[in-house]
């Protein structure tokens, strides 16, 4: 009987360290104020769940969601909306400015 639970302990622990660790956290230490008010927005003040890809290539930012890509250009102080694709992806809308300052 002990050499079963021994044997059953042994497994239990093989089990426990094959295990893949937790995901690593994508929330970074600190938020500007304004881009907390931007996410906190998206999501209706946390009613609704959000879904959005981003990139970033050369002077101009990339945000996609369900309906499109808005497009923002670098002006030297921040990023301003330059245009929506809609109907676009994040890799379609790159592929677009890929080559354009």
């Amino acid at each position: 009987m002990l050499s079963r639970t021994i044997v059953a302990l042994c497994l239990l622990a093989c089990a426990a360290s094959a295990a893949p660790p937790p995901p690593s956290r994508v929330a970074p230490d600190t938020v500007p104020h304004p881009t907390a008010m931007f996410l906190a927005s998206l999501s209706g003040d946390g009613r609704h769940q959000v879904v959005f890809k981003a990139a970033a290539m050369g002077t101009h930012f990339f945000f996609e969601e369900p309906t499109g890509v808005t497009v923002y250009t670098y002006d030297g102080r921040g990023y301003r909306k330059t245009t929506f694709l809609k109907g676009f992806n994040l890799t379609r809308a790159i592929k677009k400015y890929a080559g354009n300052p």
